[in-house]
This record gives C-alpha cells, structure tokens and sequence, in this order.
C-alpha cells in the first residue's frame, strides 16, 4: 500500500476485511466525486517517512479543500499555492524560535524526508467542504497510527497544535516520547499562545539530549 516499512507494521491491518472495506469505499469516492488529495498522493506522508525514522509528529486535522492544494501532508500545500494563514503563522513562530526565515514554498516535503510525519487524522476531504470526510473512517486508522507509534521503542516528539490535535494525547502514553502543546497556528487562536511556544527548539533539544539528529526546519524555497 505504501512502499516501505511502513507496510510491514501494517500488515495485520491491510489484511482485515474490515480495512479492505474502507479502502472500497475511499475508492467509490474518488469515482462519485472530486475529491482531495490526488489518490496518488493520500499516504504521502508515510511515503516520505518511514516508520523506522520518524522522529517527530506533527498532527493536523484534515486536508486542505481547494483545487492544486493539498498533497498529503498536514499543514504543507503544493506550489505555487499561495501560504494558508496557519501555515504563515507556523513560518513566524520558527523565525521567532530559531531565526529561519520564511519561506515562499508551502511544500513540506523536505520535513517529512527529516523524519517529521506530517500526519492528518483525515486523509481525504470533498472538494470545497472541510471536514467532509470526517466521519467516514479515516480516525480509526490515523489514531492507530498514533498507537503504533506511541508503542516504539525510539523516542518521538509529538506536536500537538489546538484541541483538536490535543485530543490525540490519550493515545501517547508511553514515557519515552515528549508531547510539545499549544494552541493552533490559525489567525483566531495563534496569540493566544502558538507565538512564543518555542515547539522547533524544544522538539530539537528533546533529540540532541536522547543523542538523535535534529531536524533541520529550514525549507530553501
């Protein structure tokens, strides 16, 4: 399904009729409808991290709505789509927090190549309709992603942004792994604690003490 070891560690659920069902009807989906991200692209993000190298996080909630827009990573748009609002307030905050410039590129693919699993809890969404595919069956499987990786042995950073992400610390319970919280990047909540929440730094401190290698945040486009 995906490509990687990522397949491995989700073998068991491949297999289950249940699993099989979903994936039919995430199918009959794109068939009825326009639908988003391009089907190519709905597991970009397990495409672009391994299981074996995540090494942080980040949780989001669904894709974005628009045509040419999302591509399967949370919070990363393709080019030459023009920065969403979050997106520009996370760009701010890592300026603030370690002196990176803004970028131009909404693209996150250099993070996810980094190890940071740009994970949605919503794969697909219909075009034009936020949360459309919601209650379809796509939290199942990206809580038992989280469980997955709450279940490692390597530490993680988990980056939970607004309650919605925060709602997934239930499932991260392992002592090993460092929860990094705040509130969402969106323009209604970033000042009331996004700014100034330091999660870059505190995301790469956390790795160099458990002898990890940093992500880089800086994206050259």
């Amino acid at each position: 399904m995906i490509g990687n070891d990522w397949d491995i560690v989700l073998e068991k659920l491949e297999q289950r009729e249940g699993f099989k069902k979903f994936l039919e009807k995430i199918d009959n989906e794109y068939k009825t409808k326009t639908i988003y991200p391009l089907k190519e692209n709905i597991f970009n993000a397990f495409k672009l991290t391994p299981f074996s190298e995540v090494k942080v996080v980040i949780v989001g909630q669904d894709p974005y709505h628009g045509e040419g827009e999302a591509h399967g990573l949370s919070f990363s748009v393709q080019d030459p789509t023009p920065l969403p609002p979050s997106l520009k307030n996370i760009y701010k905050e890592l300026y603030d927090d370690l002196g990176i410039t803004p970028a131009k590129s909404g693209d996150l693919s250099k993070w996810a190549k980094e190890g940071v699993l740009l994970l949605n809890s919503t794969l697909t969404v219909v075009k034009d309709t936020p949360n459309s595919h919601a209650n379809i069956g796509w939290s199942d499987f990206t809580d038992y992603i989280i469980k997955l990786l709450n279940s490692r042995e390597e530490p993680i950073v988990f980056i939970l942004w607004g309650n919605f992400a925060r709602s997934k610390k239930a499932f991260i319970t392992n002592r090993r792994h460092f929860i990094v919280e705040s509130p969402h990047p969106s323009p209604f909540s970033a000042r009331n604690g996004f700014f100034g929440s330091k999660p870059f730094s505190k995301t790469n401190d956390f790795l160099i003490k458990n002898n990890m290698q940093p992500i880089d945040w800086g994206i050259k486009k």
